[in-house]
């Protein structure tokens, strides 16, 4: 009370309330000195300074006390350049965990951006296999059968090379954006994976044998594919070259989903067919 000073009583003036505060004149609370010489009560009713009860020294402190959770807490901040964060804070908790022994009471929780991708990866790793799932569901009641729902699926494999190789070319790491770009990925994939297949399945109910089914269907169906994959990727050069505000969100994005078409429509138009070949020469002598 006689350095911080406390609330004696309050004054009013109108319609407004003030405190008013009593505390020791700037003179005696102006160094530690002055506190030193404050007299503090003692149980027999005598007075003694405080210096002879406590020791009394100068430190460092926070300029603000900040709570969260009804706790305080000291934040401590860092942005991450040319790494991925999810490396990054694994290296900085195993330095911590290694170099710092906190007293009892304390904790450590880390938090901001490297939360946020915590909690989207768990999302991220529920959503594409149920996504997957979905498909191959959705795929099985298209065609009939499990092994064109398969040779369909066989279409991702491709799309993660070209993403994977695009992301290492450009030297961005895997985020939430990419990913998300993955994501997108598998639809186009899926979908020329259908266009191929039910190409060749039309070509058979003709009667053609079956090299000529492939070859008419990759002949016939190679435009609308090449077509598909550049139109996406005409529509994410901006997005894939940008370099502004907001770029480090959608340019992972493009990057990934570019570099995948490029493979992907590769690996759909000359290997694929070759594994619905071997997949079906069985079913099919007249060859």
């Amino acid at each position: 009370m006689a350095i911080g000073g406390k609330t004696a009583t309050e004054k009013y003036e109108g319609d407004r309330k003030f405190d008013i505060r009593i505390r020791y004149q700037q003179d005696y609370r102006k160094d530690e000195d002055d506190i030193m010489r404050i007299m503090v009560p003692t149980l027999r009713g005598d007075k003694i300074p405080l210096q002879e009860i406590a020791t009394i020294h100068k430190i460092t402190g926070p300029a603000f006390i900040y709570r969260d959770n009804t706790k305080r807490f000291i934040g401590v901040k860092f942005s991450v350049r040319e790494r991925d964060l999810g490396s990054t804070i694994a290296e900085a908790q195993s330095n911590v965990i290694k170099n710092i022994k906190l007293p009892t009471g304390y904790s450590i929780g880390w938090t901001g951006e490297f939360e946020n991708q915590v909690r989207a990866t768990k999302r991220l790793s529920q959503v594409v296999p149920i996504s997957l799932i979905l498909i191959f569901v959705l795929l099985f009641i298209l065609f009939g059968n499990i092994q064109d729902a398969s040779l369909v699926l066989a279409n991702v494999p491709f799309a993660l090379i070209g993403g994977i190789v695009a992301l290492h070319l450009t030297g961005i790491n895997f985020g939430i954006s990419a990913g998300v770009g993955f994501i997108a990925l598998f639809g186009i994939c899926i979908q020329n994976g259908v266009i191929l297949i039910s190409e060749f399945h039309n070509n058979l109910r003709k009667r053609l044998a079956l090299v000529s089914s492939i070859y008419e269907a990759v002949k016939i169906r190679t435009r609308p594919v090449i077509m598909t994959a550049l139109m996406a990727a005409i529509g994410l050069m901006p997005a894939a070259l940008s370099t502004g505000i907001g770029s480090e969100s959608q340019k992972p994005l493009a990057i990934v989903i570019i570099g995948g078409l490029v493979t992907a429509t590769i690996f759909t138009l000359l290997i694929f067919p070759i594994f619905y070949f071997w997949a079906v020469r069985r079913k099919h002598v007249n060859i």
